[in-house]
């Protein structure tokens, strides 16, 4: 399994989506980091020599924020907006959604509630 910045990425996948499974490298920026290392994107994560891993590794390392570093700055990101007690970091105090519909997104943070009467799934037991 070649690894990537301490991360084992998939062998039977292209190395254009097995890249992805580094935090912090979506599709295109992993299209980028490929075109700028002169690395087709056709190839297979097992196929690549060392020298193509060495190449995608300083690019990664040189111009982009992954793994450890980035997890670190979200996370100092949402610590700011609890302390300054913004709307935005008590919804991330309270783990309920941030943006959006909270009266059916937070459904799996409220343990699924349903509050009407007639509204709860019935069992795949019941007759219907």
């Amino acid at each position: 399994m070649p690894r990537l910045l301490g991360i084992n990425i998939p062998d039977n996948k292209k190395i254009l989506y097995s890249m992805t499974y580094l935090y912090g490298v979506g599709r295109s920026s992993s299209e980028v980091i490929l075109r700028s290392a002169n690395v087709d994107g056709n190839k297979l994560a097992k196929d690549l020599t060392a020298d193509e891993l060495n190449k995608i590794q300083k690019i990664l390392e040189k111009s982009y924020k992954v793994e450890g570093d980035l997890r670190k700055d979200v996370g100092q990101n949402i610590k700011r907006l609890k302390e300054i007690g913004s709307w935005r970091g008590l919804r991330h105090a309270r783990k309920l959604p941030i943006h959006g519909r909270s009266k059916t997104n937070s459904r799996t943070l409220r343990g699924n509630v349903r509050k009407t009467m007639g509204s709860g799934r019935k069992s795949s037991s019941e007759k219907t």
